[in-house]
C-alpha cells in the first residue's frame, strides 16, 4: 500500500453511530475536477444534515470514499484504501462507510464483493440520494443503489447545497456525461450519455457565486465543445462560444477556465470568444493522446496529427499568449516504435508549456480493453520515461522563457512548505511562489525572479 494512502488511514478509537446531527464526516476523492465538484455537493448535503466535516479520517464518525476509474491504479488505491479501513471498522463498529462514485458506478457487486464492511455504495447519478441511503443503511443495514442516468436535464443536481473548499474559486457544471467513443475511456459508460444545462441556470448559478465572493469560475464537461447541441431555445442551439461570453459578462468573475475540450470539436469561434473576453484565461487544455495518426484512428478520436497541430496553430495565431497543456498516453495496443516516435514528433513539434502523460490502462468493458497486442510494460515503461524527459525539458524551457515578465496572479493560499510564501497562478495556469501573507482570492502584479521545472518564483512589482 503506498505511503499516501497510509496517511489517510484512521488509528482505532471510540466512535458514536452518526445520529446525524453534531456527528462528524470526513471524505477521501479520488480522480478528476468532476469528481471533487461531487464530493462538494456531498460535503454540503451532509453539512445542511447537521454533520460537520474534519481533515482526518480518526475523528470521522462517517467516511465517504469518492471514486475514479479512470485508469487502473485508481482501482487499485481504492481497495487498499477500503483495505486500511477494514480494521478500523472492526474495532470501532459504530464508524459508517459509504463509497460512490464511477468505481461505484462500474463495479457495485465487485465493491460489495471485495469490501464487505462497506455500508452505502452509490453511484454516479445519485450522490444526491446519499442522506437517504445513510438512513437505510443504519435501518436494514448496508445498501447498494445505482441508478441509470436520466434523460431530464432537471435532474443534474446543479441545485445542491455546496461546500466548497475554496471561497474564492468554484467549478460549475455545464454538462454531464459524453457521447464519443474514444476506446480507451470508460466515462461513457459511468457517467452516461452527454446533456446540456439550460444557459440561463449556468449564469445564474455563476451570478450568486460571484455575489458570494468568488473570482474564479471553472467550467466542466467532458467535452465542453458539444455543449448545447442537445438543447432546442426557441429553434435555435445555444453554443459554447456564446456562453463563455455571458459568463464573461457577470460582475465579479475576473477569471473563467474551462476543460475541457475536444480536438476535433473546438473550432475557431471558441477561440476569438476566449481572445475577445477579458476575464476568460488565456489557457487551453487540448488532450491530443497519441501522435500516430493509425493510433489515433484505434482510439476513435475522430482527428489526425496534422489536424490536431493546424487547431493549435489556429489558437496560437488568435491568443499569441496562449498556454496550451495536454494529455497523452503511452502504448495503447499495438503501438509500435514508429508510432512512439511520431508521438515524441509531434510533442517536439507542438511544444505544450504542460503535459499530463500517462501508461495505457486497459479498463474492463472498454473496446481496448479486448484489443489484442497489447504492449509489455517494460517497453511502455521505456517509452513512457522518454517522453517524460523530453516534455519535462520543454516546460523547463517554457518557464525559463518567463523569468524578467510580469504577470497577474491570483493567490491560492500559503504554501504548504512554508507558510511565509504565498501559492499563487497565472493566467496561463503557472504556479508562482511569492514570498510574503496575501490574502486568498487576491490578485497581485509580480514579477518572475526564478524558474524551476515545474514553478516559477516571483516578487511583487
Amino acid at each position: 500500500m503506498s505511503k499516501s494512502i497510509m496517511l489517510d488511514l484512521p488509528t482505532t478509537r471510540e466512535v458514536r453511530v452518526p445520529g446525524r446531527v453534531g456527528s462528524t464526516y470526513f471524505i477521501r476523492t479520488f480522480g478528476c475536477q468532476m469528481n471533487a465538484h461531487d464530493t462538494e455537493r456531498i460535503a454540503g448535503l451532509l453539512d445542511t444534515d447537521g454533520m460537520t466535516r474534519v481533515h482526518r479520517a480518526d475523528d470521522a464518525d462517517l467516511i465517504v470514499v469518492n471514486t475514479c476509474t479512470i485508469r487502473d491504479n485508481a482501482d487499485q488505491k481504492l481497495y487498499g484504501y477500503l483495505g486500511g479501513l477494514k480494521a478500523f471498522k472492526d474495532l470501532s463498529p459504530g464508524i459508517r462507510i459509504a463509497v460512490g462514485g464511477c468505481a461505484a458506478q462500474k463495479d457495485k457487486d465487485l465493491v460489495r464483493e471485495r469490501a464487505g464492511w462497506v455500508d452505502v455504495v452509490f453511484g454516479t447519478h445519485n450522490a444526491h440520494r446519499v442522506l437517504d441511503l445513510l438512513d437505510h443503511a443504519d435501518e436494514w443495514g448496508p445498501v447498494t443503489e445505482i441508478w441509470e442516468q436520466s434523460t431530464d436535464r432537471d435532474d443534474i443536481p446543479s441545485h445542491l447545497p455546496v461546500h466548497r473548499e475554496s471561497d474564492h474559486s468554484a467549478w460549475v457544471t455545464i454538462t454531464v456525461g459524453c457521447n464519443n467513443s474514444c476506446t480507451f475511456c470508460i466515462v461513457p459508460i459511468v457517467r452516461g450519455r452527454e446533456i446540456s444545462r439550460r444557459p440561463g441556470d449556468i449564469i445564474g448559478e455563476v451570478e450568486r457565486l460571484a455575489s458570494s465572493g468568488v473570482v474564479e469560475a471553472t467550467l466542466l464537461g467532458q467535452n465542453v465543445n458539444s455543449y448545447g447541441r442537445d438543447l432546442d431555445l426557441n429553434g435555435r442551439k445555444p453554443l459554447f462560444a456564446d456562453l463563455l461570453r455571458r459568463v464573461g459578462n457577470v460582475d465579479g468573475i475576473r477569471r473563467i477556465r474551462y476543460t475541457s475540450p475536444h480536438p476535433k470539436d473546438i473550432q475557431e469561434d471558441v477561440v476569438r470568444a476566449m481572445a475577445e473576453t477579458p476575464s476568460v484565461a488565456a489557457q487551453l487544455h487540448l488532450p491530443l493522446q497519441s501522435g500516430s495518426d493509425r493510433i489515433l484512428a484505434a482510439m476513435h478520436r475522430g482527428y489526425t496529427a496534422k489536424r490536431f497541430l493546424k487547431k493549435l496553430a489556429m489558437a496560437r495565431r488568435i491568443i499569441p499568449a496562449l498556454s496550451v497543456s495536454t494529455d497523452v498516453i503511452v502504448g495503447f495496443p499495438g503501438e509500435t516504435a514508429e508510432d512512439f516516435d511520431r508521438t515524441m514528433a509531434v510533442m517536439a513539434e507542438a511544444r505544450f508549456d504542460n503535459a499530463f502523460m500517462f501508461q495505457f490502462s486497459p479498463r474492463p468493458g472498454t473496446p481496448a480493453a479486448e484489443m489484442g497486442d497489447q504492449i509489455d510494460a517494460q517497453v511502455v515503461q521505456e517509452r513512457f520515461d522518454r517522453l517524460v524527459e523530453q516534455q519535462s525539458r520543454i516546460t523547463f524551457e517554457h518557464n525559463e522563457a518567463a523569468v524578467g515578465a510580469e504577470a497577474e496572479v491570483l493567490v491560492e493560499g500559503p504554501s504548504r512548505r512554508d507558510p511565509t510564501v504565498a501559492t499563487t497562478r497565472t493566467e496561463g495556469n503557472r504556479i508562482v511562489h511569492v514570498v510574503g501573507e496575501f490574502t486568498p482570492g487576491a490578485f497581485l502584479d509580480v514579477r518572475i525572479t526564478r524558474a524551476a521545472p515545474h514553478y516559477l518564483e516571483g516578487e511583487l512589482v
